[in-house]
């Protein structure tokens, strides 16, 4: 893949399925507890990293739902939050997989306090990927605090260190 947004989008999907699977066996009230961080538990920062990815693949294919995402309750069962993140992690390695040159420059409206903002398509990527990076990052440090050891997260892109379960998404 020589694309870097095709490349990000499957090392996202990647990430999201490694952060999930190390939490699989947690029960509610774990995933519910609280925790150090910008959020108070990894239910509430996993889901924050659902909805904005709801939010932002809706601009990008122009669903017109803007803030209407964010009126679902929140996922409080970690198995059910895993299959709905994958279904979104799916949908934007669809949607980069079908970018061109052209796409990439295109213009994406954005719901925003005051109204519609307008942003390019290769910025919102962009944003939208170093959103998950930095909440990945702080339901990281949650993990180990709920006394599991954190899965490695960034061996995807090096063919040196790359890990078995990213090979697949090469294919």
């Amino acid at each position: 893949m020589t694309d870097p947004y095709r490349s990000m989008a499957r090392n996202n999907a990647w990430a999201n399925e490694t952060l999930h699977g190390a939490i699989a066996e947690m029960d509610a009230s774990a995933f519910a507890a609280e925790r150090p961080g910008f959020f108070p538990s990894l239910k509430a920062v996993l889901n924050h990293i659902h909805k904005v990815d709801l939010y932002y693949l809706d601009a990008l294919e122009r669903g017109g739902l803007g803030y209407a995402v964010y009126d679902s309750h929140d996922q409080s069962n970690p198995a059910a939050l895993a299959a709905a993140q994958a279904e979104a992690d799916l949908r934007l390695i669809r949607f980069c997989d079908t970018l061109t040159p052209e796409k990439l420059s295109g213009i994406r409206a954005t719901a925003r306090p005051g109204g519609a903002w307008e942003e390019r398509v290769d910025a919102l990527l962009l944003h939208l990927f170093q959103h998950q990076v930095h909440h990945r990052g702080q339901a990281h440090t949650m993990v180990l605090h709920a006394g599991i050891s954190p899965p490695q997260l960034d061996e995807f892109h090096l063919d040196y260190d790359r890990a078995p379960t990213a090979r697949r998404y090469f294919a």
